[in-house]
């Protein structure tokens, strides 16, 4: 990596060894801590996180909805609803029905229409995400349409049972007039419940129409009413991201271009937004899963607005009217292109247009004026080949005509070698692209002998967002796959490759971000979660580190004149911190045997005081659970006498060394 002139040097001798039971020690490392900086800046973007809607992430997860189907959308409209019987629990048709009339002149075309003979057995039942979470102490809005077709039906009473058919909270809601009407009511569950079911049962004799049958917790994030599920979201608050990424991933692309993920359609009012089968509902023949669909109330402003709540840049990526090649591999012909180039047009208007303009407008009236000053798009997910480049090209032209600051990020393919790899990265770099995305999902292995894969890069080329990423215990789309701790110990390893080229590489994100424990489809993942409870992995926390300590400047810290890439499977990367004058040094020891490191820090002037965090387990194979998580960060402070520093690293550990300036 090359360097500017020097201003001042500071070495700092770091003395690696290890003691066994007999006492017998290693080569020691001598490493320079270049206490000047590089001229290389570490972008705020360095470390950021990708959602996409896959096992379970959006509806069921993330969006707090807790009714499934809850508008009879579903290409099998009683998805998720049952009509029992209250002594047999099977079918009982004798006591009512239900149909479903279907309204195309709608977006939202489908509606319940419920026939009730005798009210004492007729009963309408939603299962939930594989079960509805209910916490004791807190309430839930429910929220239905009902027009009043016939008869002489009063009420409507609804119930959330527990899993033993136990009334855990009641409500009746009283029906008047005509027409269609919404109504709302309260649950205040008796006690926590991860896999409840709500119970609709009627008063009276008739006819009624019912749509958007809807329950939330009224403690989401920010309290927002029909908002996001409060733990998964501070869980991302906590990474402290630079970026948000989404909606994915190859949910963007769709099986087919009818199926592909189109932004103005998950704009508007809730109810009004037309519902899509999901790419992974039979993407994978280990979770096939018929019933996981998308009702887009997580849609793009909820995206910006969460984007914005994080403190992250928007980084929305759009279809580039090419079907994901591993399905369909359904192509949109190049005079018929212009659509899909204007919803990219019409998608930055949307994000920064002012209130006099047409989507800008439409942001207005959602309940944000202010701009959300987007400063990034992609343009396809990670199609590959001669087509790609042919529409990128297109896309490239039109949205840098009109708003030349925008930064496109382009695509390299779905692998980070290969034909279509090096084919993409020839012509990126002929057409002088911005940002490039590459994908990597392979084994610890991999990562730890690629910590050093873009030591050679142009420094003149595109930069690099490497945008999804993870390492794979088993192998790639196994599900036998583990977030344990070599895992992310060999990500930790390759991260410090990241940074140390941080004049190119400029992006970073794990992915898949989340998994519901019952509704996944691919691991591993970041971060797991039930109906009632979420937890970090390991790889949660490696990222946590690494972006809450990712510093304002690129220091290089190496040995014999070398960036310590894997000698003596050691790695390590640094930086400075303007803001908070720290000296960060992140060191990961892949070894079985533990380090003792001695710093030699007279020449800076620095504080009596060393900040030492490690994170580390007892077995390469350790997991975190719902139980408990075992592996997370501890933080030690360590006196230094006389300017040394003596600190041990422990065997297979990630440690990051602050050290205060004065």
């Amino acid at each position: 990596m090359k360097t500017k002139t020097k201003i001042f040097t500071a070495a700092i001798s770091l003395s690696v060894a290890f003691f066994s039971a007999q006492n017998k020690t290693i080569k020691a490392h001598f490493l320079d801590l270049d206490a000047t900086s590089t001229n290389i800046k570490i972008q705020p973007t360095m470390y950021g996180i990708f959602f996409e809607d896959i096992n379970f992430a959006a509806d069921g997860g993330l969006y707090a909805e807790l009714i499934k189907n809850r508008s009879f959308e579903f290409d099998e409209p009683l998805t998720g609803w049952k009509q029992p019987n209250t002594k047999t629990l099977s079918p009982n048709l004798d006591s009512g029905f239900l149909t479903i009339i279907t309204d195309k002149s709608k977006t939202n075309k489908n509606y319940a229409r419920i026939t009730v003979w005798n009210d004492e057995n007729y009963v309408l039942e939603n299962e939930g995400f594989r079960g509805i979470g209910l916490h004791q102490g807190e309430k839930y809005d429910l929220s239905f349409n009902l027009e009043n077709v016939s008869g002489n039906i009063s009420a409507v009473n609804t119930s959330l049972i527990d899993e033993n058919g136990t009334v855990i909270s009641s409500v009746s809601t009283i029906i008047k007039g005509g027409g269609w009407q919404k109504y709302n009511a309260v649950f205040a569950p008796s006690k926590t419940v991860e896999k409840a079911k709500l119970q609709i049962t009627f008063t009276g004799k008739g006819v009624v129409n019912m749509d958007m049958i809807s329950l939330f917790p009224q403690d989401t994030w920010k309290g927002r009413k029909g908002g996001l599920r409060k733990d998964l979201v501070q869980k991302l608050y906590d990474l402290q991201p630079g970026f948000l990424r989404f909606p994915g991933g190859c949910i963007v692309e769709g099986r087919t271009l009818a199926e592909r993920y189109q932004w103005k359609k998950t704009i508007g009012k809730v109810e009004n937004r037309e519902n899509l089968i999901n790419k992974w509902n039979n993407g994978f023949a280990h979770r096939l899963t018929p019933d996981y669909w998308q009702s887009f109330g997580l849609g793009f402003f909820e995206y910006f607005q969460l984007a914005e709540d994080l403190g992250a840049e928007p980084l929305p990526i759009l279809s580039c009217g090419m079907a994901c090649q591993f399905n369909t591999a359904e192509l949109v012909k190049m005079e018929d292109l212009d659509p899909y180039v204007q919803d990219a047009l019409d998608l930055i208007e949307f994000a920064n247009g002012d209130s006099n303009t047409k989507w800008g407008k439409i942001r207005t009236e959602m309940g944000h004026p202010k701009p959300f000053n987007m400063k990034f798009i992609g343009v396809g997910n990670e199609q590959w080949g001669a087509d790609y480049i042919e529409r990128y090209k297109v896309f490239e032209k039109a949205i840098h005509t009109k708003y030349p600051d925008i930064k496109i990020i382009s695509g390299s393919g779905p692998s980070p070698d290969g034909e279509f790899f090096d084919y993409g990265w020839k012509e990126l770099k002929k057409l002088n692209a911005q940002i490039v995305d590459e994908h990597y999902y392979n084994s610890p292995e991999w990562f730890l002998k690629n910590a050093d894969r873009y030591d050679k890069y142009d420094r003149r080329g595109p930069k690099v967002f490497a945008g999804e990423y993870a390492a794979q215990s088993v192998g790639v789309v196994k599900p036998d796959n583990k977030n344990n701790w070599l895992t992310a110990l060999s990500e930790a390893a390759f991260m410090t490759g990241l940074e140390r080229n941080a004049d190119v590489v400029t992006m970073t994100s794990y992915a898949p971000l989340f998994a519901h424990a019952e509704g996944w489809q691919w691991t591993p993942d970041l971060i797991w979660f039930n109906n009632l409870e979420s937890y970090a992995t390991p790889n949660y926390y490696v990222q946590q580190l690494f972006s809450l300590n990712k510093g304002t400047d690129l220091l290089q810290i190496t040995e014999n004149g070398q960036p310590l890439t894997g000698q003596d499977k050691l790695y390590a990367s640094a930086v400075s911190d303007t803001v908070t004058g720290e000296y960060i040094i992140k060191i990961v020891n892949a070894d079985a045997q533990a380090k003792t490191i001695q710093l030699n820090a007279k020449s800076l002037k620095i504080n009596s005081v060393m900040t030492k965090v490690i994170l580390t387990a007892p077995y390469l194979t350790t997991e975190n659970s719902f139980d408990k998580e075992l592996i997370q960060p501890r933080t030690e402070s360590q006196n230094i006498n006389k300017g040394k520093i003596i600190t041990k690293i422990p065997a297979n550990s990630f440690v990051i060394l602050k050290l205060k300036s004065l």
